[in-house]
């Protein structure tokens, strides 16, 4: 049979197989509504451009065998029920105000998602890609027993390629090195990128590789975590990949605003219990928790963390539960930076409900997309939301990636969590929570200062866009619980 033939044969039979897979939608996958009616849509009314649409992106049957062994090796994360006695003690309470003040919130990631509190920590921010990669340099050149790495993204130019030869250097002096890197993120890694840190003795994984080169139809349950660890006493956490476009060399997207964060103390084992997890799942060997991955440690801190994971092997949105509880619970403000603003129904109620309260609701989104849809997605929302009272701006400096939620005056987030569905529910995240009034602080000096650099999108302006922008987002919308 030719390919002729084969067209002709689906072309044919296309509404048979529309109806097909309504079925598999409907009755086997048990997916959200929205979504569902969202996939009958398009299949029903783009016949050809939906099927490939969901081969792409919209395959959800072998979820839950492939994460079932992932799903019952976290449950590791136990000694909850003592860690909940010790955190009702008064005298716990007494000598760290902010345990008792956001107690519901420590509860619900100890509790629901299994996130420890540690409050011994130091933590430092960075708000650019140049100031992490120093720091984050220097202490790779200064391990001394093991380097763990997970990310996204790392490209194939002199950032990547700096980075992997320090590793290889490091691999040579007998430390150490695991890198897990994901299999849409760096699909147009050439295939011998890594060879100079495997040749020197280290060890690469890749999550969800693809089926052939540069072919990948696992679109989604994509690895979106950026986690460095060093020696186990530091680790880096948040939304700078490894790039030259993440130092603001990117001549298309300018200069780089992010958010990323070193931390010190106990929160560390937090992370490293995280990539051990992911690298068991990755490389299908036997799961080992070797207590050189978690030294004592010795740090004068006073900083309140609990790491939070979640991902599509998560029985909740984890993350997404930590943002809704922080907004309900605010008294005064709200501020949140993410590049992609696509909430479900119940974070866009939190927030209107908010702003209607009185609150102080402020939004800052990029001026420029790196994705169209989401992008258009995005703005969409913003229109719903600034009529409700939310103050939404767009960064004008360059583009903004930061991830990043602040609450009054004492708790914030920080991750690898975007404000959108895909982040929630498809992808792989994890995030810092912070129990702390001086990096409450700082974030918020930060978020002040970024909208000098922003404009704001005002109900008139917004009312003023054409109607090709209006079609543009009416699309985007109706695809959003996908994108």
């Amino acid at each position: 049979m030719s390919i002729q033939d084969i067209l002709l044969w689906a072309l044919n039979h296309i509404l048979f197989i529309n109806i097909l897979l309504a079925i598999l939608l409907v009755f086997f996958e048990r997916r959200n509504p929205s979504s569902t009616w969202a996939w009958l849509m398009i299949l029903f009314f783009v016949p050809i451009l939906g099927f490939l649409l969901y081969l792409f992106i919209g395959q959800d049957l072998k979820k839950k065998k492939l994460f079932a062994i992932k799903e019952e090796e976290d449950r590791i994360q136990k000694m909850i029920n003592q860690q909940e006695q010790v955190l009702n003690k008064e005298e716990i309470q007494a000598a760290y105000p902010n345990i008792k003040k956001y107690k519901d919130i420590i509860h619900l990631h100890l509790v629901g998602h299994n996130s420890l509190y540690t409050q011994d920590n130091k933590v430092k921010i960075y708000y650019n890609g140049n100031d992490k990669f120093k720091d984050m340099i220097k202490d790779i050149e200064e391990a001394k027993d093991f380097i763990h790495l997970e990310y996204y993204i790392i490209r194939n130019d002199n950032l990547g390629k700096k980075i992997i030869n320090i590793l290889a250097k490091k691999a040579k002096e007998g430390v150490e090195v695991k890198f897990l890197y994901d299999g849409m993120g760096c699909i147009w890694l050439p295939k011998n990128f890594f060879k100079p840190l495997i040749k020197a003795g280290g060890s690469t994984s890749c999550f969800f590789p693809p089926f052939v080169p540069y072919i990948n139809l696992r679109v989604n349950y994509r690895n979106h975590r950026k986690i460095c660890i060093i020696d186990g006493k530091i680790a880096y956490l948040g939304g700078i990949n490894i790039g030259d476009e993440y130092l603001g060399l990117s001549k298309k997207m300018g200069f780089w605003r992010d958010t990323h964060i070193k931390i010190e103390g106990s929160a560390v084992d937090s992370l490293e219990l995280r990539f051990l997890l992911d690298w068991r799942f990755s490389t299908k060997t036997s799961y080992n928790i070797d207590q050189k991955y978690f030294p004592p440690k010795n740090v004068n801190g006073n900083t309140g963390i609990q790491i939070v994971s979640s991902g599509p092997d998560s029985q909740t949105s984890c993350i997404k539960n930590g943002f809704l509880k922080m907004i309900n619970l605010s008294k005064k403000r709200i501020y949140i930076h993410t590049p992609y603003l696509i909430p479900d129904d119940s974070l866009l109620e939190a927030l209107k409900i908010a702003t209607l309260s009185g609150i102080d609701v402020r939004i800052i989104i990029p001026n420029k997309p790196d994705h169209m849809f989401v992008y258009w997605a995005s703005l969409s929302y913003v229109g719903e939301l600034i009529k409700a009272g939310v103050r939404c701006y767009t960064y004008e400096k360059g583009f903004i990636h930061s991830k990043m939620l602040l609450v009054d005056d004492a708790v914030s987030t920080i991750g690898t969590a975007n404000f959108d569905i895909r982040s929630f529910k498809m992808n792989f995240e994890v995030n810092a929570f912070i129990y702390d009034k001086e990096i409450n602080k700082k974030l918020g000096e930060q978020f002040l200062k970024d909208l000098e650099d922003s404009k704001e999108i005002t109900e008139e302006i917004y009312n003023k866009r054409s109607n090709i922008i209006r079609f543009k987002e009416s699309v985007s919308r109706l695809l959003s619980p996908m994108l």
